[in-house]
């Protein structure tokens, strides 16, 4: 499906009745739902077979979305998302009262993350709240999906919608994960991005 205006309220309605999508992000391609809807988080780990011990993580096409999310953002964290944001950095933080339980596996924590692709940027622009819970494309254990081709052929039959990468494509590096706090730096996965 492309990112059209005739689409916008199909790809909407969608995700407010629990559905999934499947995006192009900067690094691969990802499936996500809505953060608040429980069904949606539970459709993913089901298609996956995803351990529910691991969390979901939140993306968006601009931080401000993101950061009602999570709390305790300190100098360090806020001098990285300037630095890094959009790009192949997800940071952990504390999570608000707004992150479901069911996004972070019960855990206190969530990780946000801006991807710089124009066509996730775009799909993040034209959805009510502008922020996706999401994990990579493909079957927990499996490599994760690298092109449009790769997305339907992996999990075209088990998400809702699969929106076209048109002339973004993703990169395959994957990203930097780590909880960065004023008085110390955690690297919880080595990617692109050096902090």
């Amino acid at each position: 499906m492309k990112l059209s205006e005739e689409n916008k309220k199909i790809i909407n309605e969608t995700l407010k009745n629990g559905g999934i999508v499947a995006y192009v992000t900067d690094t691969v391609w990802g499936v996500g739902c809505l953060p608040n809807n429980e069904k949606g988080a539970e459709k993913i780990y089901k298609l996956k077979h995803r351990d529910t011990s691991k969390p979901l993580i939140l993306m968006s096409n601009e931080v401000k979305h993101l950061l009602p999310y999570v709390k305790n953002v300190g100098e360090k964290a806020k001098n990285c998302m300037e630095k890094f944001f959009p790009g192949a950095l997800t940071l952990v933080f504390e999570k608000s009262e707004m992150t479901p339980y069911f996004v972070t596996s019960k855990k206190e924590t969530v990780g946000i993350r801006v991807p710089k692709n124009k066509i996730f940027q775009k799909l993040c622009d034209i959805i009510e709240g502008h922020v996706l819970a999401t994990t990579s494309a493909n079957i927990s254990g499996e490599t994760p999906a690298m092109t449009y081709k790769e997305a339907i052929e992996k999990l075209g039959n088990l998400v809702d919608i699969v929106i076209e990468d048109e002339f973004d494509p993703a990169t395959g590096e994957p990203s930097t994960v780590a909880m960065v706090t004023d008085k110390q730096t955690t690297i919880f996965r080595q990617g692109k991005i050096e902090l």
